[in-house]
């Protein structure tokens, strides 16, 4: 791992700026699912991981209450990690088709997976105030990533909170629509795509299918040039 991203991941894992997400982590890995029962929680913010090399950054809204928070990952130990997963090793971007735990030998190929939001929020809800908190993270992430081309924004507050931190920052006036599939250039050159986040509401009613985010990510690639 690099400096600047050890730095970073740092401040990240001890940040209390949110007490109530704070709190409601405290409460999630003291309770704990029934499943779960004898595992010890994460219980801190969740870091984005993946090759600080990338071309490619996957962002979501936030950890899942049992998947991130509990495993210490993004997309780590939940169903819409193993639906994203299975779709990532088919279009050959990561070594496996699953994501359980953090030392399960997952790696990936130019590609870096994070979240808009470093904490679960109580009902998958996170106010305005505490994703501007949290915004400034993501925007280190992204000037991290220094070979990034392209941001993929699983859902529509992640994409809309990505087009959000852009527009601020280079005061933009066009208007982004969320719509599965649809790109967009950014000011510095990126290119954001909109996807349908793969949770298992979606996916159990066929908002998206596995040949629609396979699609979507083989035209990441393809833009990308890895």
């Amino acid at each position: 791992m690099n400096n600047k991203f050890k730095k970073l991941n740092k401040t990240i894992i001890k940040c209390k700026k949110c007490p109530r997400l704070i709190n409601f982590i405290k409460k999630i890995s003291t309770e704990k699912r029934k499943q779960n029962k004898e595992e010890k929680y994460w219980g801190k913010p969740v870091t984005g991981f993946g090759d600080h090399k990338a071309k490619l950054m996957i962002l979501g809204l936030a950890p899942a209450a049992h998947g991130g928070t509990r495993t210490g990952r993004a997309f780590t130990g939940d169903k819409s990690g193993n639906f994203l997963f299975r779709s990532l090793n088919s279009v050959k971007i990561s070594n496996q088709n699953f994501s359980e735990k953090i030392n399960d030998n997952l790696k990936l190929k130019s590609t870096y997976i994070t979240n808009i939001l470093k904490c679960v929020p109580p009902g998958d809800k996170p106010s305005n105030n505490e994703l501007k908190r949290c915004s400034n993270y993501f925007a280190d992430e992204l000037e991290n990533l220094e070979n990034l081309k392209v941001i993929v924004t699983l859902g529509k507050v992640a994409f809309d909170n990505c087009y959000k931190i852009y527009k601020e920052k280079f005061d933009m006036k066009q208007k982004f629509k969320f719509k599965h599939g649809k790109t967009y250039l950014l000011p510095d050159g990126k290119t954001l795509i909109a996807s349908y986040h793969p949770s298992p509401r979606n996916v159990n009613t066929k908002v998206i299918t596995a040949s629609m985010i396979n699609k979507l990510f083989r035209k990441a690639k393809n833009i990308s040039k890895f």
